[in-house]
């Protein structure tokens, strides 16, 4: 945070958790937990370094969930100093475990594994769980909660006390009050486990004392704050897809600098139906909106389409449209006096599982986002004002400023668009029956009461033909796909269980009212092991 900030507003980041990462698929739920509870957190690998933690200076730490052993010859362990830090330490399962055998306790194979749904006892009452309970049987009070291992601490660490166990597991719980350590076998930060959003919380201000700053409030006013002293007088170009993470940047940041933004709308021809006219409605000047904003619509279907012509791998096409973007902007950039920055809508998950996070252990970058930076070429300065956030915090100060929640709400769509729901190469027809398709899906869907009780839907397109029999006559026509998921996290997602009558409608207008399309298929594979999107 810049020491150029307005000394009148509070510093929301002044306490924080620090998170070591061991591999969980659930690590960045941990944070979002953390988040709701009004404490600012971040997200590190379990080998940073004892300057970077002790520059950080966290009120806590908590270290994640893993899929290794701790006994196995190479294994992840956390750094010695997390335990010299004087601050109060969480580790949750593998985290525990690793805790475990640091601090002198035993951990062994289980010759039973835990897996899902788990009753765990509670022997010892602790400044962790207070008297969190979910009930009472054979006058012993319990938790229900969601466990995820095969290996199990069965020696707890000297000056440590067991307070709780499952039928698999005689050391559920542990802890040593004397230094605010503790250790639980199962995942507070899932929905399964039923107190553990208020384990989590107890955590944050119970034990590690920590207040509730950060707040929708107070984020918004933090971030205006910060855009005003990045940019000063300068203009910024924003590229606007009307999605909830660029509405939310353009009145972020035309609420702190005002007609100095201008956005750029790029029709890169993987729109969805309908999108620019959307897009122009929505936050257009002259429209009803709570921001007017300054709006320049820049025709490039060609430009992209052409680029992407021949391409055929997932993470390729999503670079060659990021790029394509970037040199977009810088040419718009050119037209616009005393333009020098360029804002973009990354959020936390972008910078987490990219090269741009400053660790630099993740080596793929899955979003559309430059996370990374931009071009040694571009004359411009990268203005990210959510990068500290999660989507559903986004949600939240996009409602705190004003936007529809229509627009709020919308569901998620990626920046390369249609580009990664037509599997293999990207050409202009298939793109063309895809939006046809898609557009139907989400009519039927708003028509049934269904959009918003889904997290996620959209249709793929699958370059394979099928037959179908049209009258007296066969014909061999292309297959889409249908995808709708229900999640909250979107770590983890379940395929909706849509109505079979609504999914045959959807089936029958678009093989009768899209010619090239013989088959429609429905996707029921959840997250794990499959992924929301197909490519």
């Amino acid at each position: 945070m810049s020491k150029l900030m307005s000394s009148t507003l509070q510093d929301i980041h002044q306490e924080k958790i620090l998170i070591l990462d061991f591999g969980s698929q659930y690590t960045q739920l941990i944070a979002r937990r953390l988040r709701e509870s009004g404490v600012y957190c971040e997200i590190f690998p379990y080998d940073l370094s004892e300057t970077r933690a002790r520059d950080f200076a966290p009120n806590g730490i908590v270290l994640s969930g893993g899929p290794e052993s701790v006994n196995a010859e190479a294994t992840l362990v956390a750094p010695g100093y997390v335990f010299e830090l004087d601050v109060p330490v969480l580790g949750v399962c593998y985290g525990m475990q690793t805790m475990a055998k640091q601090l002198g306790g035993e951990v062994q194979v289980s010759s039973k594994s835990e897996f899902g749904f788990a009753r765990v006892q509670l022997m010892q009452e602790s400044q962790l769980l207070g008297e969190l309970k979910d009930g009472i049987e054979d006058d012993e009070s319990y938790l229900d909660v969601w466990m995820s291992h095969g290996d199990k601490v069965t020696r707890t660490p000297p000056g440590f006390v067991v307070g709780g166990r499952s039928d698999n597991t005689d050391i559920a719980l542990m802890f040593d009050e004397e230094r605010s350590f503790y250790g639980v076998q199962f995942h507070p930060e899932v929905n399964h486990t039923l107190q553990g959003a208020e384990i989590i919380d107890r955590f944050v201000k119970k034990v590690c004392k920590c207040k509730a700053l950060w707040t929708p409030t107070k984020i918004v006013q933090d971030i205006v704050e910060r855009i005003r002293v990045q940019v000063g007088s300068g203009r910024v170009i924003l590229g606007m897809s009307g999605g909830v993470d660029s509405s939310v940047v353009a009145a972020l940041l035309s609420r702190a600098i005002g007609d100095q933004l201008t956005c750029v709308f790029v029709d890169n021809g993987l729109l969805r139906h309908d999108e620019a006219r959307q897009v122009e409605k929505m936050v257009g000047e002259g429209t009803q909106n709570v921001y007017a904003l300054n709006l320049v619509t820049v025709k490039a279907a060609d430009r992209f389409l052409s680029r992407l012509e021949g391409v055929t791998d997932p993470e390729e096409k999503r670079k060659i449209i990021g790029n394509t973007f970037i040199d977009v902007f810088d040419e718009q950039a050119a037209t616009i006096e005393g333009v020098g920055f360029l804002a973009q809508g990354t959020i936390y998950p972008d910078v987490i599982e990219s090269a741009g996070h400053e660790e630099g252990k993740a080596h793929v970058i899955k979003s559309h986002h430059n996370v990374g930076g931009l071009p040694d070429y571009m004359n411009l300065e990268l203005v990210e004002p959510l990068r500290e956030l999660f989507k559903d915090e986004v949600r939240k100060i996009g409602l705190e400023l004003g936007l529809s929640r229509e627009m709020v709400f919308r569901h998620p769509f990626p920046g390369p668009g249609l580009g990664v729901r037509i599997l293999g190469e990207v050409k202009p027809i298939y793109a063309d029956l895809l939006r046809e398709a898609d557009h139907i899906f989400l009519q039927e869907l708003r028509a049934a009461g269904l959009y918003d009780q889904v997290s996620q839907a959209f249709t793929v397109f699958l370059p394979v033909r099928s037959v179908g029999v049209v009258g007296d006559a066969r014909r061999y026509e292309y297959v889409i796909a249908l995808r709708a998921v229900e999640t909250i996290d979107f770590m983890t997602a379940r395929w909706a269980h849509l109505p079979y009558e609504f999914l045959e409608r959807v089936s029958s207008r678009i093989i009768n009212e899209i010619s090239g399309v013989s088959r429609v298929v429905y996707d029921v594979s959840s997250k794990p092991p499959a992924t929301i999107e197909w490519e």
